[in-house]
Formats: C-alpha cells, sequence, structure tokens
C-alpha cells in the first residue's frame, strides 16, 4: 500500500453526475457472467467527458483506472462470480517485459499486496489480503452478496519499484437491483461504533481530515494497531472508482500518536466531484469499516461539513465478519 500521507493531485474535475448505466436508478435487471470490455470504454469516455466540461487538464490520474501501468499487468483470472457463492477469487500481477508472473514485492504495511473490491455503486467494499503462490498467482476466496459489476483494485510495490495500483472489472451474475449512492451525513455508525468526520477534501489543494471513533457515547481511546497504523482510508471517486489511498501522519509507538479517539489524514482530492471514504479501523480484537459520501468542490458541500454515510459490509483475508469488519 502506498506509504506517502498525501495522494498525487491531478487538475481534473468529474462531473457531478455520472453517465454509469448501473450506478443510479431503482431498475432491476439481470446479470450474466459473460463479461464485457465496453464498461472500461465507457468509464474512460465519462472520465475524459468531464475533464473537457471542467476546463482542466489532468497531471496524474488516481490509481486503480488502468488495467497496466509501469511495466506491469493485473490479470485477472477470475473475472465472473456467482452473486452470494462463495468463490476462489484468483489473479496475478504479470511483467510486461517477460510475460511472467511478479513474485518480488516490497511489503507496505505489513503486507505484500492489498485487494479492495468494491461495487459500482459504491455501497459494497471488500479489503482483502490474498495468499500468494511460489508461481505468483494470488488467491482468496470472496462472497458477494449482490449481483452486479465491481471493480478489482490491486495495491502493491514490486521490489526495488514504485507503488503502484491496478484495477480490473468483475461481474457478480444474478438478479441485479442497483443501489443509489447514500447521502452525505456528519457520522456513520457500525457495530455499535459512530465515527465523525471533520475536514473538508478540496481539489487541487491538500487538506486534513480527522476521523473520531465513539462507542456507547464515550470517546475510543484504546484503538489497537492494524497494518502498523490506528487506521486506513481507501477514497474512491464515484463513477469511474478513481481509487485513492492516505495514511495517519503517525504511527503507534512514535511517542506521541494516541491510540484514538482521533485519527488524523492530510490528502488532496484529484478532482471536483462525489467520492466515498472508507476508514480501517481495529477495537477490540475486530476490524471495523466506516464508509462516508464525500461532495467536493460542489455548492452543496459546506467548507466545515464533509458527510458520511451507513456502513458497508466488509471481507479480510476470507472471514467474514458483521458490518464493516475486515
Amino acid at each position: 500500500m502506498n506509504t506517502g500521507l498525501r495522494i498525487t493531485a491531478y487538475a481534473a474535475a468529474l462531473a457531478a453526475t455520472f453517465g454509469i448505466a448501473y450506478g443510479v436508478g431503482g431498475g432491476v435487471g439481470e446479470i450474466s457472467l459473460e463479461t464485457k470490455n465496453a464498461a472500461h470504454d465507457e468509464h474512460a469516455d465519462a472520465s475524459r467527458g468531464a475533464d473537457r466540461e471542467a476546463g482542466q487538464a489532468s497531471a496524474e490520474p488516481p490509481g486503480g483506472l488502468q488495467l497496466s501501468e509501469g511495466g506491469y499487468t493485473l490479470d485477472l483470472k477470475t473475472p465472473a462470480v456467482a452473486a452470494g457463492r462463495r468463490t476462489e477469487l484468483r489473479f496475478a500481477v504479470t511483467q510486461d517485459a517477460t510475460g511472467r508472473p511478479l513474485t518480488a514485492y516490497q511489503e507496505e504495511h505489513t503486507k505484500e499486496l492489498h485487494l479492495i473490491i468494491a461495487s459500482r455503486d459504491l455501497t459494497l467494499f471488500r479489503h482483502l489480503h490474498p495468499a500468494r503462490a511460489a508461481d505468483g498467482t494470488w488467491s482468496t476466496p470472496v462472497s458477494l452478496p449482490k449481483a452486479g459489476a465491481y471493480r478489482v483494485f490491486a495495491d502493491f510495490t514490486p521490489r526495488g519499484g514504485r507503488g503502484l495500483t491496478l484495477g480490473a472489472d468483475l461481474t457478480a451474475s444474478g438478479a441485479y437491483a442497483p443501489a443509489p449512492l447514500p447521502a452525505p451525513t456528519p457520522t456513520a455508525e457500525v457495530d455499535g461504533y459512530e465515527v465523525s468526520l471533520k475536514g473538508r477534501l478540496a481539489p487541487g489543494r491538500s487538506s486534513e481530515l480527522t476521523l473520531s471513533v465513539r462507542k456507547n457515547g464515550k470517546p475510543v481511546r484504546d484503538l489497537q494497531p492494524y497494518l502498523g497504523a490506528y487506521g486506513h482510508l481507501v477514497a474512491l471517486r464515484s463513477g469511474d472508482l478513481g481509487y485513492l489511498h492516505v495514511h495517519p501522519g503517525r504511527e503507534p509507538g512514535d511517542g506521541t500518536t494516541a491510540p484514538g479517539p482521533d485519527i488524523s489524514f492530510t490528502a488532496t482530492a484529484p478532482s471536483v466531484g462525489t467520492y466515498r471514504l472508507f476508514l480501517d479501523f481495529q477495537h477490540a480484537g475486530e476490524v471495523r469499516t466506516a464508509a462516508f459520501t464525500v461532495r467536493v468542490g460542489t455548492p452543496a458541500q459546506r467548507p466545515d461539513a464533509p458527510a458520511t454515510a451507513s456502513p458497508q459490509p466488509t471481507e479480510q483475508s476470507g472471514h467474514s465478519r458483521p458490518g464493516h469488519s475486515h
């Protein structure tokens, strides 16, 4: 996982409303196991159209928008699963120069690779840590409860190289009922915990976000380290699912960082638009995820009030837990 506190900004703007057929609305359809490449073109066209509308040129996009980057390609060997059925998801990161799977990784936050799965409507989120075989093939069990289109993100650093996030489309078959994006609210609740979000994401400008964890109305002051930090934050841009990942500025055991209730992050939004933020935190031996909807650079977003949304089910290392747990 990328260790820098800032997400590289690029001066692009994304339209407030995205032309994703399954992103908004209440229609019900049938999703087949057959995968299509048209989704890639559709999301790319939407992003380019948003850039043109804003009249800005992008310097560097967020991660996860490309299948190949920096000489590496994400080879998703399981591009389709059946909704509600436990399936082994298999993939590899191949080296473009040789065509062989990468086997030399640099550990980031105690893991060689972090796998994120998110539904295109951003109402479902999974943070997994798959196992790697000697031949470089990764695998993890996964069960997606609803049919629809998903995006898979492989976040890793090749040994001696730079951190990369590659993305690929995944389909879960079954009766499809798209869900609207949860509205922004000031707090999120998960498994009896209340998480509040303060601060404001701004396009092209660094800003601080502070997330505070409470339980039964009392501040949680004994958060436990998870993957080397008291919290991990993933942000996904609505529409194209551009991937942003930041970590707190300080680490457990540094002599100055308190184990809660506040967890602070510094981040830069790459563009205007709507984002979903997913905070992982660990307490009492369980990892939970609080999910937030944030509008960046729009009139509806007050400077003092980025927002949160309802919690989403998560899965970690093949173990399902209630609420937002990994």
